[in-house]
C-alpha cells in the first residue's frame, strides 16, 4: 500500500517508522486490545443495530500491518504481514499470537533497487497450494510505483526456510499501475491469478503459471479503480457462484488519523465485472462498504479473507488511539443476497 503522491504531506509516514512505533507499544497495545478495544461480535440478527462490530478478542503479539492468513495443514496458523525481511507470526487458535521470525534472516538484498537499500517489506500474501506455501510481497517506496512483486515458497514456513523465486511484476513511472499490495487466488478452473495495485489507475489482474508461480503471459486485467483515488489491498473470495473482490478505500499509514475501510464488489468471473450491491462497476469507483472505523477502531483495512472450519474470517489491521497498528479478526456472515458483512 502506498500513499498517493498527488496528497501533500509535509512529513509523509513510512512503514518504518509506524512498524518501530507498533513494536515500541506492542505490550500496551496488548493490554488496550484486551482491556476495551475488543468486543463481542453480535449475532447476525444484531448486525444492524450497530454502526459495526468491533474486533474479536485476540492475545500476544498482535501489532501488525497488512496480514496475510494461512491455515497450516496440521493445524494451527501462519501469518506474514510486513516488517522487516517479511515478518511472521503463528496461532494455534487463531486468538494468541506470537511472532515467529521473518522470511528472510539474511535479508533479501534483491529488493534493494525497489526499497533503496530499506529492508522493509510490504503487504505478503500467503497461500498453500501441492504441499508448498506461497509467499507474493512487494517492494517499494512511500508516494512511488517504482515498485515489484516477488515470490517466495518454502515446505515448512519456517522462517529461514524460504527460496527466493524471483521477480513476478514490476512496475516504473511509464506505467499507470503499482505493482505492489498482491494477492493470488485460484479459480473455479482450476488457472491461478494475481491481482495487485495502490492508486494511480486501480486494480489489476495477471496469470499466473502454476508450474512456477511467475507471469503466464502479458495480458492485463482492469478489475477496479476510483478515477486515481485512494483504493488499494485487493483480495479475492470465491464463495458460491461468485468471486468477492475485497478492497481497501482512502487512507493507511497514519495511525489514528488513518481513514482506511474495507468494500466490497462480485463477479461471476474472475476477470469481472465486479459490481457493487447498487449495480455500480467497481472500475466505475463502485463498492460496498463492509467495515470502517469507529470509536477507538482507526483505519481498518488491508484485509484478508479466507475460510476456516466454523467460520469465514475477515482480518485485517487497525490503529488504536496511539497510532499503533493491531490485528483485527471478525467472522464473516452472508446475508440472503448473498453480501458480506463482518460480525
Amino acid at each position: 500500500m502506498t500513499e498517493d503522491p498527488r496528497i501533500p504531506s509535509p512529513e509523509p509516514p513510512s512503514r518504518r517508522r509506524l512498524l518501530g512505533a507498533a513494536l515500541a507499544t506492542g505490550a500496551m497495545a496488548t493490554a488496550s486490545a484486551i482491556a476495551g478495544l475488543t468486543g463481542p461480535r453480535p449475532a447476525a440478527a444484531d448486525v444492524s443495530a450497530v454502526a459495526y462490530p468491533y474486533p474479536g478478542p485476540v492475545t500476544g503479539d498482535i501489532t501488525v500491518h497488512d496480514p496475510s492468513f494461512v491455515r497450516r495443514p496440521n493445524g494451527g496458523y501462519l501469518v506474514a504481514h510486513t516488517g522487516d525481511n517479511v515478518a511472521l507470526k503463528t496461532s494455534t487458535d487463531r486468538t494468541a499470537f506470537r511472532n515467529a521470525g521473518t522470511v528472510f534472516p539474511g535479508g533479501a538484498p534483491w529488493t534493494s533497487p525497489y526499497t533503496g537499500g530499506a529492508r522493509n517489506l510490504w503487504a505478503p500474501h500467503l497461500s498453500y497450494h501441492n504441499g508448498r506455501y506461497y509467499l507474493y510481497y512487494s517492494a517499494s517506496t512511500f508516494g512511488s510505483n517504482r515498485s515489484a512483486i516477488f515470490l517466495a515458497t518454502s515446505t515448512s514456513g519456517d522462517s529461514g526456510t524460504w527460496s527466493n523465486q524471483g521477480l513476478v511484476i514490476e512496475s516504473s513511472s511509464s506505467n499507470d499501475y503499482n505493482a505492489i499490495d498482491p494477492h493470488l487466488q485460484v479459480d473455479d478452473q482450476g488457472r491461478w491469478w494475481l491481482a495487485f495495485g495502490s492508486f494511480w489507475s486501480g486494480i489489476k489482474m495477471i496469470r499466473i503459471d502454476p508450474a512456477t508461480g511467475r507471469r503466464l503471459d502479458s495480458s492485463l486485467y482492469s478489475i477496479a479503480g476510483r478515477n486515481g483515488g485512494a483504493i488499494e489491498a485487493p483480495t479475492i473470495f470465491r464463495r458460491g457462484g461468485y468471486y468477492y473482490l475485497f478492497v481497501s478505500f482512502d487512507l493507511c499509514c497514519r495511525g489514528a488519523s488513518s481513514t482506511y475501510r474495507i468494500m466490497v464488489g462480485r463477479s461471476s468471473s474472475i476477470t469481472g465485472p465486479y459490481t457493487d450491491r447498487n449495480g455500480t462497476r467497481m472500475t466505475s469507483g463502485g463498492g460496498t462498504e463492509i467495515l470502517a472505523g469507529q470509536g477507538s477502531i482507526h483505519g481498518p483495512g488491508h484485509q484478508d479473507v479466507f475460510a476456516d472450519t466454523d467460520h469465514d474470517i475477515l482480518a485485517y489491521h487497525y490503529y488504536n488511539d496511539n497510532g499503533t497498528a493491531l490485528l483485527g479478526i471478525n467472522w464473516l456472515g452472508w446475508d440472503s443476497a448473498g453480501w458480506p458483512y463482518a460480525h
